[in-house]
């Protein structure tokens, strides 16, 4: 058996996300972009679908980043104020546009193309870590998309991760590393993103980014040799199974995730931290906020856009309550 104990880690309170989200233009109907007529808009940034998620989910989030004072930007904070997230600690910016990604569905995967170069979010700074808001968390989130944006984002996140917990900084953090190759000069990431891991609380990764980063023939275990500081070590596999590592005892709890059908994988890393997040701060064990990780993922899976409604409040405890027989398929709150 997998589980572990429960974890008295983070404290339940509010919830701080912080970084850029984009406009996002996607081929409607589903398909590739050189053959399309139509597009999509919608909004696209890892920090804000963690958020929005976390606020489905029934907690208190803030988002906090900048925005163009153009289009774009107005589109993008009506939308995520619009999941419930508050958006007040948001800044616009009125020299710099709001940041812009176009999909390009293809058969075997979606690439996207990022128009974020000198955006609003770019100048982001560690001011953002003196808002009121951040002092009266419980738990702030961070990605590893952040420091690649520009020197003064990174100086941010370092920032942030400067010190362990203490009075001065009394929220936990999370650090999602959200590996995106293109915003890195080759060669820097690997080195940067493990030491910004290591000195977070809470670690998601893929193995797969793990293996690009760090060494093609990693395993769970040998991540969490990489990375000893995280209290605890999320790695995602894919659509296989996700497995939680703890600082205490060095035991792996291994959760598969639920059988979908994929439109769009991208947004189901966010989402599956967001279930996770969630399901700490409210008290659950490994194995159930890995379940509720897994959950929350089929949700952003099952759309073209990041953000994808959740089931109710009551099928969502059938499936955390599941045995472990029945889990990874789902059937008995399928019936």
């Amino acid at each position: 058996m997998n589980g572990a104990p429960g974890i008295p880690f983070p404290q339940d309170g509010p919830v701080v996300c912080v970084g850029e989200t984009m406009a996002a233009l996607a081929p409607t109907p589903h398909g590739p972009l050189d053959t399309a007529e139509d597009l999509r808009m919608s909004v696209a940034g890892a920090e804000s679908n963690v958020a929005m998620y976390l606020a489905d989910l029934g907690r208190d989030v803030s988002w906090l980043s900048a925005l163009g004072d153009d289009a774009f930007g107005r589109r993008v904070r009506a939308a995520v104020a619009a999941a419930g997230v508050d958006v007040t600690g948001v800044r616009t910016d009125p020299q710099r546009p709001t940041g812009l990604l176009v999909k390009d569905p293809g058969r075997d995967r979606t690439r996207v193309h990022y128009y974020r170069s000198g955006s609003a979010a770019s100048a982001l700074g560690p001011e953002v870590l003196d808002d009121d808001r951040i002092r009266s968390a419980t738990l702030v989130h961070l990605t590893g998309v952040t420091p690649a944006l520009s020197p003064s984002c990174r100086d941010l996140v370092e920032r942030a991760l400067a010190a362990p917990p203490s009075p001065e900084r009394p929220y936990a953090i999370s650090f999602d590393v959200n590996h995106r190759p293109a915003l890195w000069p080759d060669g820097t990431a690997a080195t940067v993103l493990r030491d910004l891991a290591d000195r977070a609380d809470i670690v998601f990764v893929g193995l797969d980014e793990a293996q690009d980063l760090w060494g093609a023939d990693l395993e769970p275990a040998d991540v969490r040799r990489l990375l000893k500081g995280p209290r605890i070590l999320v790695v995602k596999d894919g659509g296989r199974a996700a497995h939680a590592l703890t600082e205490t005892d060095g035991k792996m709890c291994t959760v598969p995730a639920l059988p979908t059908d994929v439109v769009e994988p991208v947004g189901a890393g966010d989402a599956f931290a967001a279930g996770f997040l969630a399901g700490l701060l409210r008290g659950e064990d490994l194995r159930r906020a890995l379940r509720l990780g897994h959950v929350t993922a089929s949700s952003a899976l099952r759309v073209t856009g990041d953000h994808g409604p959740l089931p109710n409040a009551a099928t969502i405890a059938e499936l955390l309550d599941l045995d472990d027989e029945d889990w990874p398929t789902g059937r008995r709150a399928a019936r």
